[in-house]
């Protein structure tokens, strides 16, 4: 590959994975401030665990749209407009009074947070394929990935610094920032005569056409509960870094950290396997690391007081497992409708989040009380998934 063309390809690597971090950015930053806005807003932590719950909502709603609509008007516009609407939500959470106002902003941020995800994964699609489409997802996915690590450390330092408003501010700033840079440097990558026509009609039997596909369902739920049981110890990061684990406010890193170097891993290990092992391998491999990081997460919970040295480690493995096995999930899933890839990337989107916003709302609450009963949970939803991909693997050998 000539050197130009190899800095193109990094440098659109980059700016997609900077893209994808507005969700987790979203989510990640303000997890050390949670309790003192609640005090600020005169809320209780359960309502202020709707902050979350509002945002994952919206987020996974509008990845329905997201991916559609790039379909129809091109990926770029739909890049630049929820950049500068993200940072107009940012700015309005910044100025919340009370809980209301910023539940109202953080749904608008929502909204807008998913896209450079879902968008981004059309626009590798559109650009690569085969092994160069997995190993610029990998690349994407291993650059991404630095920022759940980084969000709750930005989080802390400027909670600490200048209080929580502050967060919201560099959110802001985050979404004009992003705004800029693709303005001058995001290509376009869906010529226009390959664009359906923007029509509800047409947008609905698109999604139907996809949503009714019984291999499209047991992926895309594989996935979604996979995802899961790592993201179940999101929402909980407060409950068992602060009480847990024994740690402060500005020490989530040391579950993040961990955590998001075993997604690093996972995601390098794909891109360099891509053209040695088929899919079906790779995410048999991923497997096998997810099922043993949460039979030792389990022996750990039951055995072993809650420690970063024994409570940690099985996180990181499980992230490892997870990634290396999703971008051959993925890219999977989108082949299966070649001409609808913004549509099949919103509804996997939408699919996962609502199943996180779930998780967020009702079920992390629920078990977050003890070690055990976090992994526990970690392994049931990884047992649902696999059991989900397996259907799919019957079935596609059945019809194949």
């Amino acid at each position: 590959m000539p050197e130009s063309s190899r800095q193109r390809h990094a440098v659109l690597a980059l700016l997609l994975a900077a893209l994808a971090t507005l969700g987790p950015f979203s989510i990640d930053t303000f997890l050390p401030a949670m309790a003192d806005i609640g005090v600020a807003l005169s809320a209780s932590p359960l309502q202020m665990q709707q902050a979350l719950s509002v945002y994952l909502f919206c987020y996974a709603l509008m990845m329905l749209w997201h991916g559609a609509i790039s379909d129809s008007v091109g990926r770029r516009p739909v890049i630049l407009v929820s950049c500068l609407c993200f940072a107009i939500a940012s700015v309005g959470c910044a100025m919340a009074n009370d809980l209301s106002t910023l539940l109202l902003f953080r749904g608008m941020q929502g909204l807008c947070g998913g896209a450079g995800l879902v968008v981004g994964r059309a626009i590798i699609r559109d650009r690569f394929q085969g092994h160069d489409a997995q190993r610029m997802m990998s690349q994407v996915t291993m650059l991404f990935s630095v920022s759940p690590a980084i969000a709750p450390v930005v989080g802390g330092l400027l909670f600490g610094s200048f209080g929580w408003r502050s967060i919201f501010v560099f959110m802001a700033l985050l979404g004009l920032l992003l705004f800029a840079a693709c303005w001058r440097s995001l290509p376009e990558t869906l010529a226009r005569e390959v664009r359906p026509p923007f029509a509800w009609r047409q947008l609905a039997r698109n999604y139907l056409e996809v949503g009714r596909k019984r291999e499209f369902q047991l992926l895309a739920l594989a996935v979604s509960f996979n995802f899961a049981g790592f993201f179940l110890y999101i929402p909980s990061a407060p409950v068992f870094v602060m009480q847990h684990l024994g740690l402060g406010h500005d020490q989530f890193i040391w579950m993040f950290g961990p955590a998001v170097g075993g997604i690093m891993l996972g995601a390098f290990l794909s891109g360099r396997l891509a053209g040695r092992r088929n899919a079906r391998q790779l995410v048999s491999l991923g497997y096998g690391l997810m099922f043993g990081a949460a039979a030792l997460n389990v022996l750990s919970a039951w055995l072993l007081p809650p420690s970063v040295w024994s409570s940690v480690p099985p996180l990181a493995l499980y992230s490892t497992g997870m990634s290396l096995s999703a971008p051959s999930i993925t890219i999977v899933l989108m082949d299966q409708f070649p001409h609808l890839r913004g549509t099949v990337s919103s509804m996997q989107g939408f699919t996962q989040t609502m199943f996180s916003s779930l998780i967020a709302g009702v079920i992390a609450p629920l078990v977050w009380t003890s070690t055990l009963s976090l992994a526990l949970t970690m392994s049931g939803l990884l047992l649902t998934g696999f059991l989900l991909r397996s259907a799919y693997r019957r079935r596609v050998s059945r019809t194949g």
